[in-house]
């Protein structure tokens, strides 16, 4: 049987702790911080800088050096921001000790250990939540709404874009073993999560994939990670969703980011300004004519993590919209597996 978690006091505040404070994990708990919703009671970060540019933003924060150093203190949730291999393990075992846990995404490199962190944050009635940050844009809340309406009519199709100039400036990020992938795992899932969400998560029927590294077949580079990915998948509830992200593509921009649904009453688009990562407009469509939906500013960043935050407010207790984010990692694990599939002797490379 769950545990029963009460709600945080009224006038008290949950307290966080951080795990990884890089530019990701500073972002998030400078937004967390001026939500004022959470005490930020903790750090942890084996990068001295890191740790010292956190620290300087909460001096009253102690600060540790490991996980284990974390989980001795009195609090009430985690955030996690570490590379990508480390998000499960460090993830079940906040839970197993009761702690909440707000993760950078992917929760883990599988969707078998994706399964296993949402079943400790069942088994511990502990909230569980993803940093899937375009999900809280003005933009795509707007798109969301007119779909889940039905205002755009029957939607048959989606396309989703991420293409990002740069390709990261850490080591681990090409280190399969440690990323659980490359730009699809990185950026796609981003994507493939968009895509469920926009229409209630249905199932996926059908997939086919081809992932490339440096513009070679990804299965003809071992132990490359992929620069770009396209993905095809087919939902049960009859739309044809196109993904495709990359790193470093030669795109004339910083970024190219956008989400498209086509309607049989109209369409709608979530796009990037002038190339920013961080400045978004959306608009509906209605045959050659247009509507603006948002524009510029949205502080849209941190709003993931806020909503994380207030659920620790009224007791953190486990959300059964976690377990969609086995759903996501099963979608994006299933694209891998079928590019190499499509590799395999007598099939078409």
């Amino acid at each position: 049987m769950s545990t029963v978690i009460a709600s945080v006091p009224r006038g008290s505040r949950p307290r966080v702790g951080f795990l990884g404070l890089g530019w990701i994990g500073r972002h998030r708990m400078r937004a967390l911080l001026a939500s004022e919703s959470v005490e930020v009671a903790a750090i942890a970060d084996v990068c001295r800088e890191n740790a010292a540019a956190a620290g300087a933003m909460v001096p009253g924060a102690l600060q540790v050096a490991t996980l284990d150093q974390l989980l001795e203190l009195d609090l009430d949730g985690v955030v996690i921001a570490t590379p990508s291999a480390c998000h499960a393990a460090q993830a079940i075992r906040a839970l197993d000790r009761g702690l909440a846990v707000f993760c950078q995404k992917p929760l883990a490199i599988s969707a078998a250990e994706t399964a296993q962190v949402v079943s400790a944050a069942r088994r511990a009635n502990r909230s569980l939540s993803v940093d899937f940050s375009y999900r809280f844009t003005d933009g795509m809340r707007k798109i969301h709404d007119l779909v889940r309406s039905g205002e755009l009519g029957e939607i048959f199709a989606a396309d989703l874009f991420f293409h990002n100039a740069y390709g990261p400036d850490k080591a681990w990020f090409y280190d399969p073993e440690l990323s659980g992938g490359g730009c699809l795992m990185d950026l796609g899932s981003h994507l493939v999560d968009l895509a469920l969400w926009l229409f209630d998560f249905p199932e996926v029927c059908n997939v086919s994939s081809a992932l490339f590294a440096k513009g070679v077949q990804l299965h003809r580079a071992p132990g490359a990670v992929e620069d770009f990915a396209v993905v095809s998948y087919r939902l049960a509830s009859g739309q044809l969703v196109r993904v495709a992200c990359s790193w470093n593509l030669p795109a004339g921009r910083d970024a190219v980011i956008e989400a498209s649904v086509y309607g049989t009453a109209g369409g709608a688009c979530f796009k990037n300004v002038e190339g920013s990562f961080y400045d978004f407009a959306a608009e509906r469509f209605h045959g050659t004519a247009r509507e603006a939906l948002a524009a510029p500013p949205d502080d849209w960043g941190g709003r993931a993590a806020v909503a994380w935050a207030e659920q620790l407010t009224r007791g953190g207790g486990f959300d059964p919209a976690a377990d969609r984010l086995v759903d996501v990692a099963q979608a994006l694990e299933t694209a891998y597996q079928q590019s190499r599939e499509c590799a395999r002797p007598g099939k078409a490379a």
